[in-house]
């Protein structure tokens, strides 16, 4: 299948500088912000996007706009929130807000920056975001059951995407999930994502609707090398 996912860790927020796990759906850092703006820069597909998606915290809505308000502005380029990309863990900074206050907070937090990039915050499309999303239950309840099985719909679901450019802007520990990135000798651990690091994906030759896996091609950006580092296999979120 001619497809490509560009997978990308959100940019600096503020639970990251601060270690601080308690914030409540932390936002960007000022340099959250720059690192928006190297990425943006150095990433070299944007007149190839066809879809922007993105984990419904605030953090990660932040960085696709910042990121990539070049290919948002091309005509049919929309940025839908998926819930099942938001990040495992149950911690406050890993919790997000129902969808009519996201709304609000989304309006309040871009307003001007928004306006000077020329993104209409109205071409967010929140049609997804069932009632509960945030509450860490159910299916997005912070377990690694729960934690697998939605990174397996979302990878199916994406795969039956007709689009064939697609961004997805998510968070560490997640991606690890999503990604099936354990290291073959250590099955604890993956290789790390740095914040605003991007990694390019096509999916294997035998996935299907029912089960679809990734696979890495080329280098990650915009540094252009896979850094090193680890994550420990836990629902823990320390990478969030």
């Amino acid at each position: 299948m001619n497809k490509t996912i560009y997978l990308v860790r959100h940019a600096q927020g503020g639970h990251n500088i601060a270690n601080d796990f308690s914030i409540r759906d932390a936002t960007l850092t000022p340099h959250g912000k720059e690192q928006c703006k190297a990425l943006q820069a150095a990433f070299p597909f944007h007149n190839d996007v066809d879809f922007v998606m993105a984990s419904p915290l605030r953090r990660t809505i932040q960085t696709a706009i910042e990121s990539f308000t070049p290919a948002l502005l091309r005509p049919g380029v929309q940025l839908l929130l998926l819930p099942q990309a938001q990040e495992i863990s149950n911690k406050p900074c890993d919790t997000g807000f129902e969808k009519e206050e996201l709304e609000a907070e989304i309006k309040k937090i871009l307003g001007e920056e928004a306006s000077e990039g020329g993104f209409d915050p109205k071409r967010i499309d929140y049609s997804v975001l069932e009632p509960g999303w945030s509450k860490k239950s159910g299916k997005f309840e912070a377990s690694l059951e729960a934690v697998n099985a939605r990174a397996a719909e979302l990878r199916a679901w994406l795969w039956q995407r007709p689009e064939k450019s697609i961004v997805l802007v998510t968070h560490g520990a997640f991606l690890h999930y999503f990604t099936d990135d354990w290291e073959p000798f250590d099955p604890s651990h993956g290789t790390a994502y740095k914040n605003c690091e991007f990694r390019s994906f096509v999916f294997t030759d035998d996935s299907n609707e029912q089960e679809a896996h990734l696979v890495q091609v080329g280098k990650s950006g915009p540094r252009g090398v896979r850094p090193p580092g680890s994550h420990s296999k836990d629902i823990s979120g320390a990478e969030n």
